[in-house]
């Protein structure tokens, strides 16, 4: 896949999954806002509801209490008795008595009469639930009141009435209020008050609308509101939700975009990097433990591909050396370190420069010819090339390796045998193999302070090492106690993240330069060098 396709794929993968973290967020923001204000504004129905139905129980009360006294006589002093009760009561405006087809007898404010617009006959007026009382509009001169009959007997009844202040109805939030209207009418349709704060406006263009109706009267609370009102665009959290749903949109598109523009065949990616030459040496240096002198060099492959990422060791040997890339893999960074190192290697001819092959690799056909045409093509001294046969696999044939590696020491190559103590080979294998050089794990290193039994086998090997007249290098140092415990052992050299991490050929050749001119100082790490 080339570098260009992939910034497309990533591009478009991230622009996708923002758009739909955006999008997803957006509706569910609106949904979830409508469903809460819809449920705010059918409870704001209801109780725009109840205090309706309180004001009528107040004046059905009042009728009760009326009509138990018996029929009104229509007298002075009987209106000026009702005329005090109206005037101390709260919600009623009036009271009439009327005849049983509902038309009016007298009346406690009789002068109002002529302002009536209508009057409703006792067969358009509504029931309530328990048919005790009544209910009607009123056509008023001041607008529409609500009319409450209450039977007294068979032929008269009492009727209330009722200015149902707009400011009962005042109940919307500030947000809704400019773009809402709440109106209470009979269940036939006819409106009995309303609270208009919109400009007056009888109805809203294209309104929602909550209904509550009651189930004691033919009463229903109804309010109206605008839809843009719905909107969750107008709330606090919208931007906020909106701006975390980009951020987590972007790094859902990031990852997408690295699972998208993976290899889909690991192998041939792997193929494609070398053809590429994308794999590069790094080089960890090997140091007296002792004097601090650096004596080597450890040759360790990292993956640098064309996007500037760079793939640690651990995500491709394993994938190497079973597909049998790992032969070509080392080829290539061997003759690479080599030509690199040349200067260096001639300046000093005691520097040694290591690299790792598979005991595969090793009992190849042709291997230590192979070895020789990239060794000489770089100029090189075959004394100065370590060969480190890794022990994450058994030697096939020990008998064949050990005449590989008697043939390597003939031209003046050393081999080492990485992993000690970890791996396959055992005592009898050390000793029959003919190796010059052990290199003891880091298992052992990092429980060399803390566990005796760690300290036990390093000595063991040291003493067979001296033994078979081997030299021994400790693996992964990364503290100065570390280093003490292994001079205490008999160890003479080592390498690890005290003195330096595996560093690109650039770095590595700052790095000589710099402890060349630090000479006899002992190993500490190099702050510009070990980031």
């Amino acid at each position: 896949m080339s570098s260009q396709r992939k910034y497309v794929i990533r591009i478009a993968a991230v622009a996708t999954s923002l758009a739909a973290f955006l999008i997803c967020t957006d509706l569910a923001l609106t949904a979830l806002t409508r469903d809460q204000i819809s449920r705010q504004l059918s409870d704001l129905s209801k109780v725009a509801l109840r205090r309706s139905e309180a004001a009528i129980d107040y004046a059905g009360a009042m009728l009760t209490q009326m009509a138990e006294r018996g029929v009104m006589d229509c007298s002075a002093g009987a209106l000026q008795k009702l005329r005090l009760q109206v005037y101390q009561g709260s919600a009623v405006k009036d009271i009439r008595a009327v005849d049983r087809d509902g038309s009016v007898i007298c009346s406690a404010y009789s002068e109002t009469l002529e302002f009536d617009n209508g009057w409703a006959k006792r067969d358009d007026m509504l029931e309530s639930a328990d048919r005790v009382l009544r209910l009607f509009r009123v056509e008023q001169f001041t607008g529409a009141a609500l009319g409450v009959l209450r039977d007294v007997n068979a032929q008269q009844s009492l009727a209330g009435i009722l200015r149902i202040d707009a400011n009962q109805l005042d109940i919307m939030p500030i947000r809704l209020r400019a773009q809402s209207d709440v109106t209470l009418a009979l269940l036939d349709g006819q409106p009995i008050a309303g609270y208009r704060p919109n400009g007056g406006q009888s109805e809203l263009s294209d309104a929602i609308s909550f209904t509550s109706v009651s189930d004691r009267y033919p009463l229903r609370a109804i309010i109206h509101v605008n839809p843009s009102a719905l909107s969750t665009r107008q709330g606090g959290a919208y931007l906020p939700t909106m701006v975390a749903a980009g951020v987590l949109g972007i790094l859902f598109g990031l990852l997408l975009a690295s699972y998208l523009s993976r290899p889909l065949d690991p192998v041939t990616e792997l193929d494609r990097g070398l053809s590429a030459h994308e794999f590069k040496p790094y080089l960890q240096p090997t140091f007296n433990l002792k004097t601090g002198d650096i004596v080597g060099s450890e040759i360790l492959a990292r993956w640098e591909k064309a996007d500037g990422r760079t793939v640690p060791p651990m995500s491709f040997i394993p994938l190497a050396e079973s597909s049998g890339r790992i032969e070509k893999l080392t080829w290539q960074i061997l003759a690479l370190a080599l030509r690199e190192l040349q200067p260096e290697l001639k300046r000093d001819k005691r520097f040694k420069l290591s690299v790792n092959i598979t005991p595969r690799q090793l009992l190849s056909d042709g291997f230590v010819d192979r070895l020789r045409q990239v060794v000489a093509a770089a100029a090189v001294s075959t004394r100065q090339v370590v060969l480190e046969v890794t022990e994450r696999e058994e030697l096939a044939d020990l008998n064949k390796a050990t005449a590989v590696v008697k043939e390597l020491s003939e031209f003046g190559f050393r081999v080492a045998l990485d992993d000690v103590g970890i791996g396959h080979s055992g005592l009898s294998a050390i000793q029959r193999l003919g190796a010059r050089i052990i290199k003891i794990d880091k298992f052992f290193v990092d429980a060399i302070t803390r566990d005796q039994s760690a300290v036990v086998v390093v000595q063991m090997l040291v003493a067979l090492a001296g033994e078979l007249d081997m030299g021994v290098v400790a693996e992964g140092i990364e503290h100065q106690e570390q280093v003490d415990a292994l001079i205490a052992c008999g160890v003479e050299e080592g390498q690890g993240y005290l003195v330096s991490p595996p560093l690109p050929m650039g770095r590595f050749k700052d790095f000589l330069e710099l402890r060349r001119a630090c000479s006899g100082e002992a190993p500490k790490a190099s702050p510009e060098l070990a980031a």
